[in-house]
């Protein structure tokens, strides 16, 4: 028996016109009614995405900026939180600076970026959320921030990677949470760690929990789940992980697995 589901937001549990279902918010309901605890697990924002939270009726703590913060949606308690060293900050906006990479940071759950640009416009819009900016980059990098990202071409991200790993060291965790946003956080800031701490939380073991994704920056989650479940539009790579694939975001693949494993 499931206790507890965690839930990709981005093509995951919304669908391409960036909306839940009535089939899917009607199956949620009805595992929240069975007593299960359903989550989200995101990269986005906490601003962004307790919005879509708050849109299906959920009222449990979710997971969002990877996994980087935990915060309850009832009271806004933050459970779980953790930073970018700082060290790294420095040494991620030196590095963007000189070689001309569009970076943003989040404060205080605001995007902020150095300047205005189309890659900065067009993210805001795709995630419907305000935009601050301050060209003083060294004013932003003293602020602690629960994630970094930057967006670029896929090929060239992926050249990119093993660089920032090097160039960082252990202390942070890089993955990609779509094929042009590169994003770091701290290295205990990983989907997978925020699912074990909700499940200790909610007094469940891990072998009772599912989760659901489709990108990349999920397969932690995916491999700590009991039950991990890629999408019919992720990427092979994680369906190569997973323990059950379901439809695609577009043919209600979160419902099929609430169907399936919860009722």
């Amino acid at each position: 028996m499931y206790k507890l589901i965690a839930i990709d937001i981005d093509d995951t549990l919304i669908n391409d016109d960036k909306e839940v279902t009535p089939a899917t918010q009607e199956a949620l309901e009805a595992a929240v009614a069975k007593g299960v605890v359903v989550t989200l697990a995101t990269g986005r924002a906490y601003a962004s995405a307790q919005a879509i939270a708050r849109q299906t009726g959920l009222n449990v703590p979710i997971i969002t900026y990877q996994g980087s913060l935990v915060k309850n949606l009832i009271d806004e308690k933050v459970l779980y939180e953790r930073y970018v060293p700082q060290d790294a900050v420095h040494k991620v906006f030196e590095y963007c600076i000189e070689h001309n990479l569009h970076l943003q940071t989040y404060v205080d759950d605001k995007l902020y970026s150095r300047e205005e640009n189309q890659k900065l416009i067009d993210y805001a819009t795709l995630n419907k959320t305000q935009y601050y900016i301050e060209p003083d980059w060294k004013k932003l990098a003293e602020i602690k921030t629960p994630k970094l990202l930057i967006i670029d071409d896929p090929d060239f991200l992926d050249e990119l990677a093993p660089k920032l790993r090097e160039l960082l060291g252990d202390a942070v965790h890089i993955t990609k949470s779509k094929p042009h946003f590169l994003e770091i956080m701290h290295r205990e800031g990983t989907k997978g760690l925020a699912l074990e701490f909700l499940a200790d939380y909610f007094g469940c073991d891990v072998s009772e929990t599912i989760a659901v994704g489709d990108s990349w920056n999920d397969h932690e989650m995916l491999e700590t789940a009991g039950l991990g479940v890629a999408m019919g539009n992720a990427i092979p790579a994680l369906k190569e992980i997973a323990n059950y694939i379901t439809a695609s975001n577009n043919e209600d693949g979160v419902k099929q697995v609430i169907d399936k494993f919860i009722l």
